[in-house]
């Protein structure tokens, strides 16, 4: 892997948010920081007693219940939709990224054998560094590093060969919250064509007057997160990465259409 990441057009800013309550905002982040740091701590007493040898437990049942109590506690509850995996074969899941809540949400479905990708900045922050350290998450540099973006990927990619774990990332790299599909990487789409696993897409349709973008003022409601068939990769080249993106990217912005909640 090579040429495969591109860098990306400046992200979208976010929408102004109206009708908020800023004492109700203070106290989720207040409320959810100390869940978060507590349940980082517990997941590290158990990854200690267990000799840091079982990450499913750590990703699918411990990052499971955090993701269920972060929501719980912001009034969320999220309807599931579609065939869900079960975990016998690699796959490549990839989803739209319009919150702040999208981490949470996605922690919450307990994918099963599934590593994440998550922004090296965030491992600045002691409670996500823990739990991205036991879950055994990839933490990418900024496109700006080219050179150690790609050695990351290059990274993830032995690490998923050897494994056969699946992996999540976002192709959109970052929060886009204008209500439209961002511009694709092509780091999903590469590390697919290489492992020639299924992308499963996931839709998440978060309603506009709940959706705190890149802040923290989350309403209560419903989220409807919506498991897509999976696309096959066999006979994908990475001569046609470009193209793949393309068509991928398309299907996102018909759904975006057809399932996004006004």
């Amino acid at each position: 892997m090579n040429s495969a990441i591109e860098s990306r057009a400046e992200p979208q800013q976010g929408l102004p948010l109206t009708n908020h309550n800023p004492w109700r905002t203070y106290f989720l982040l207040i409320a959810g920081s100390l869940l978060l740091t507590l349940g980082a701590v517990v997941m590290l007493m158990v990854a200690l007693c267990t000799g840091f040898q079982m990450r499913r437990l750590y990703s699918e049942v411990l990052g499971r219940g955090l993701g269920k109590a972060v929501l719980r506690l912001c009034g969320i509850r999220v309807e599931r939709h579609g065939a869900e995996p079960d975990g016998t074969q690699q796959s490549i899941f990839i989803a739209n990224h319009t919150s702040t809540l999208d981490v949470f949400i996605l922690l919450s479905l307990g994918l099963p054998r599934t590593r994440f990708f998550l922004k090296r900045k965030y491992r600045l922050i002691p409670p996500l560094a823990i739990i991205g350290h036991v879950v055994g998450v990839f933490f990418t540099p900024p496109q700006t590093q080219r050179l150690k973006r790609v050695r990351c990927f290059q990274n993830a990619e032995r690490v998923l060969r050897n494994t056969g774990d699946s992996v999540f990332l976002s192709p959109e790299g970052t929060r886009i919250t204008s209500g439209e599909i961002g511009p694709f990487n092509k780091g999903a789409f590469h590390l697919a064509t290489n492992l020639r696993s299924p992308i499963i897409p996931i839709f998440i349709a978060i309603p506009k007057g709940i959706n705190p973008g890149r802040g923290f003022s989350v309403k209560p409601g419903v989220v409807g997160v919506y498991f897509q068939a999976p696309i096959a990769t066999t006979e994908w080249k990475l001569q046609d990465l470009q193209q793949n993106k393309t068509a991928i990217r398309n299907h996102f912005a018909e759904w975006n259409t057809r399932l996004r909640v006004k």
